[in-house]
This record gives structure tokens, C-alpha cells and sequence, in this order.
């Protein structure tokens, strides 16, 4: 479960200061399908990386599995986020020299997995998502749809209990990202914590729930049964 209390995000610039984010209060608990909604500006990836401790908020609680993590060092975040947390962009962030079972291997590497189960267990995930026959394709020979499903392996590559996604349709034709979005909602069903930032109201309506941001707060909260096609 995560837990958000009193969060706040704030820069100091030249002219002042730009609060990003104003006393969020949020809890999102294990198998849910949160998606993150609003109109640009309004905080949502700023959200989103606090949640995936890619940045740390100004002031609040922030709780994983019950473990505060406010305050921690760098390299604690860091294992934490290794271990707990699974990104998906919407550009996709391949590594242009590496082919997409190296890809998918990277962030096992990172967590010490020995090399022979990191090939295996790239592999498997690749099969997973269809790329069996892409598995030595370098990202430039891929299809956006193709990237993005090399970006969700590799996401997975360590197990881990929340997925955390930035317009990760934003880049695709419509029959991509369906396929993408089929992904997800099949992953979530296996149990994985997906938490969705999008502009796509309809994407958004896929949602065990939706919290709406405006101006860093949260606007509304809409809970709704699990979708189905």
C-alpha cells in the first residue's frame, strides 16, 4: 500500500516560488488500476515521480508498505524503488545501442541478478509480450508499439508490485495503444498495482479509480467497477 499524506512540491525560482503539488492526501493499496487525470500543468507526472521516488516531495508523509521513506538517502530510495516500482514512459526511454533482450536485462543487472537468469527472465518477458522474434532488434528497427512493449518488460524485469505509467499511449496510433492498454489491464488482473497518468478520457474511464488534479489539488476522486471490453 502507498500512502500519502499533506504532500506538497515546490520550486523556488528567480521570481518566486511554483508550488506543484498542494497537500495531497492519497492512499492506493495493492491490485488497484489508479489512473491520474488533469489538464496540463496540474501536477500529474509531478505526482507521479514523487509516488515512484524518481523526486521527493517539499513537505508531507510519504509511507511504503507501512516504511516512511521521507528522509531516506539516496541509495535507500534507490533500492526501493528497484525493488518496489516498474516505469513506463510515454517516449519510451529505450537505450538506442542495446537490443531488447540487453534492454530488458539492464535494471536486473542493477539488482545484482546473476547474468544467465537475467537472459532467461528477459527473454520470458519479451515472449510475454509478443516480441520472440524481436528479441535481438535494436529500438530504431522497432515499431513505436514494439518499443513500448519492450518498455513494459523491461519494467517488470524485477518484479515488482506497482507499475507506474506516464502517457504511455501518448506516442501511438490508436491500435497500439489499445494493445498496450490491454497490457496493463492484463498485468492488473495478475494482481500488479498499475497507477496511469493520461489526458485520454477514455483511457482515464479504465480505471478502478480516478483521482482529478487541478492546480495541484486534487479536484475529485471517482471510484468505478473494473473495466471490461
Amino acid at each position: 500500500m502507498l500512502q500519502l499524506t499533506n504532500i506538497t512540491k515546490a520550486w523556488n525560482t528567480g521570481t518566486g516560488q511554483i508550488v506543484g503539488l498542494k497537500d495531497i492526501n492519497l492512499e492506493i493499496k495493492r491490485g488497484e488500476f489508479v489512473t491520474i487525470m488533469g489538464p496540463s500543468g496540474s501536477g500529474k507526472s509531478t505526482l507521479l515521480q514523487i509516488i515512484g521516488l524518481l523526486d521527493m516531495p517539499t513537505s508531507g508523509v510519504y509511507s511504503i508498505e507501512g516504511r516512511d521513506v521521507m528522509g531516506l538517502r539516496d541509495a535507500d530510495l534507490a533500492r526501493i524503488r528497484n525493488r518496489h516500482f516498474g516505469f513506463v514512459f510515454q517516449k519510451f526511454h529505450l537505450l538506442p545501442e542495446l537490443t531488447s533482450l540487453e534492454n530488458v536485462m539492464l535494471p536486473m543487472g542493477y539488482a545484482g541478478v546473476p547474468l544467465a537468469q537475467r537472459k532467461i527472465r528477459a527473454q520470458e518477458l519479451l515472449n510475454r509480450m509478443g516480441l520472440s522474434h524481436r528479441l535481438h532488434a535494436r529500438p530504431t528497427t522497432l515499431s513505436g508499439g514494439e518499443q513500448q512493449r519492450v518498455a513494459i518488460a523491461r519494467s517488470l524485469a524485477n518484479d515488482p508490485g506497482f507499475l507506474l505509467a506516464d502517457e504511455p499511449t501518448g506516442n501511438l496510433p490508436s491500435d497500439q495503444g489499445a494493445e498496450i492498454m490491454e497490457i496493463l489491464h492484463a498485468l492488473n488482473k495478475e494482481g500488479m498495482t498499475v497507477i496511469m497518468v493520461t489526458h485520454d478520457e477514455k483511457l482515464g474511464a479504465q480505471g478502478t479509480r480516478t483521482v482529478r488534479l487541478k492546480d495541484g489539488l486534487i479536484e475529485q476522486i471517482v471510484e468505478r467497477e473494473p473495466w471490461t471490453k
